[in-house]
This record gives structure tokens, C-alpha cells and sequence, in this order.
């Protein structure tokens, strides 16, 4: 798991996306009490933001391919 932490920004202003990705991946897997709904739909649309503005989108696929848009696990997610 990538950490805030872990990336060395003191002298750059920019940051691999290919981190920022694996940071959200992360997030968007965690089933602790804190990856609620609205957090992991957050950080969906973080990472979709960051995504597309960079021309990396390449998709997503659920954790739980039954996840429904009501279901807590809508935003359980994995982006490519």
C-alpha cells in the first residue's frame, strides 16, 4: 500500500499518476470501519478526475461484480 507518506514531494511538484492510481486502488479495497460508501466515492471521483485529465483512464472493474448502485460496496473498485 502506497502512504502519502511514501512519496517524496519536497522538491517536485508533480507526482507519477501510475502512484496516485495504486493509492486509490488501495483506498477503494479497504473494508475497514473508515471505507465507507461516501469515502470510496470520493476517491472514485478523484481518481477518475486525475484519470481523465491525464489521458490514463483505461476503465474499472467492481471488487464484487454483483455490487448494485444502492449497495455499500458500489465503490469497491479497481481502476486500470
Amino acid at each position: 500500500m502506497i502512504h502519502l507518506n511514501d512519496l517524496d514531494m519536497r522538491s517536485r511538484k508533480t507526482v507519477e499518476v501510475e502512484q496516485v492510481k495504486k493509492m486509490a486502488n488501495d483506498m477503494l479495497a479497504r473494508t475497514d470501519e473508515y471505507a465507507t460508501y461516501k469515502f470510496k466515492a470520493g476517491v472514485c471521483t478523484m481518481i477518475e478526475g486525475v484519470l481523465h485529465a491525464s489521458g490514463n483512464y483505461n476503465g474499472f472493474s467492481f471488487i464484487d461484480p454483483t455490487a448494485r448502485p444502492d449497495d455499500e460496496d458500489y465503490y469497491a473498485r479497481r481502476y486500470y
